[in-house]
């Protein structure tokens, strides 16, 4: 039987490849053979030993793009050789949350790399309704972005924020700088971004954002302070999962103002500002992957609104994984999006 390798983390800071058996696919499923894939921040996590709902050893990567190399027997939606990208979540499909809709909220909600199967491979299994077939202008990097771009456009929708209203983002890794794209887009203000790193706030200004460089000393919330009034901003997303940020994003919006979170925070009882919630009558509101947003992604991208290609900062061969890990993992790396070509 043909074998193909797949990446492992084994133990923190090691990449392995391992060899799988290469089999026909599932009724319901298809095969892709994978062009593309892209570290992404819960990647690293990972990487790093820290992931808080994934033990090692693991399979590593979600993000990814390929082409249809064999169906199942009852795919009826694609032919081999489309050009497609995947949804990397496993629903039950039966629960409570299932049966309405929210899928991503799934009492047994996992993901691929959890169950075995990594991004960071030559092939890849996917039932039918989780594979979604790119445009022929979607280039395949472009398509292994969509996953991404999907968490940043669920969060943007779930904040419920609309045109003429101001925001900030905390955190300028690639789903930052996504939200950011998304928020510019959508209110026709540019957001407030802020990070440690130079080189991503002058990407997010580069993309529409108002930056401030914490390295250089500029306060996230009194800069947001001074520059509305006193006010604040209307709608915050923290995307770093640390209780400084976390802190910021709270302290930075006016009253009546909401938080998204989507950073993964390491730490699990993080401090937070709890009296500015009885204070400001502010909340805080989690944002949990992506549901329904695939589509609507591919479509953004499509139509020029977001230039996900923007955020690749580093190309690589498969098999040079080990050396795009390390690189993100190095303090000021200067780096957003890592892509690995096979």
């Amino acid at each position: 039987m043909e074998k193909y390798k797949m990446a492992m983390i084994p133990e923190p800071g090691k990449i392995e490849f391992q060899e799988r058996e290469l089999r026909d696919p599932l009724p319901d499923e298809v095969l892709i053979k994978i062009h593309t894939a892209a570290i992404c921040g819960s990647d690293l996590h990972l990487f790093k030993g820290k992931h808080p709902s994934v033990a090692l050893p693991s399979a590593v990567g979600h993000e990814l793009a390929g082409e249809v190399y064999q169906l199942g027997k009852d795919v009826k939606k694609f032919q081999v050789a489309d050009r497609v990208t995947i949804e990397p979540v496993i629903a039950c499909g039966q629960c409570h949350y299932c049966q309405r809709g929210a899928y991503h909220l799934c009492e047994n909600v996992s993901f691929q790399y959890r169950r075995g199967q990594g991004a960071f491979s030559e092939y890849f299994y996917a039932p039918q309704h989780r594979v979604f077939k790119l445009p022929d202008t979607l280039s395949y990097e472009e398509g292994t972005l969509i996953e991404p771009l999907s968490v940043a456009l669920h969060a943007v929708k779930k904040s419920g924020i609309s045109v003429g209203q101001t925001s900030a983002v905390i955190g300028g890794g690639a789903i930052g700088l996504l939200v950011s794209m998304l928020l510019n887009n959508l209110t026709g203000i540019k957001p407030f971004l802020t990070d440690i790193n130079e080189f991503r706030v002058q990407k997010a200004v580069d993309l529409g954002a108002r930056g401030v460089f914490a390295h250089k000393g500029e306060d996230m919330v009194q800069t947001v302070m001074d520059q509305t009034r006193g006010l604040g901003v209307e709608h915050a997303f923290e995307a770093v999962g640390m209780e400084a940020t976390l802190s910021q994003a709270l302290q930075a919006i006016r009253k009546g103002g909401k938080v998204t979170l989507l950073g993964i925070f390491e730490e699990q009882f993080p401090k937070i500002p709890i009296n500015l919630f009885v204070q400001r009558e502010i909340s805080l509101s989690g944002s949990q992957g992506y549901v329904w947003d695939f589509e609507d992604s591919i479509n953004m991208v499509a139509q020029g609104r977001v230039k996900v290609g923007e955020l690749v900062t580093s190309r690589y061969s498969m098999e040079n994984l080990q050396e795009g890990f390390n690189l993100l993992c190095k303090p000021g790396n200067n780096q957003v999006k890592v892509l690995f070509h096979n």
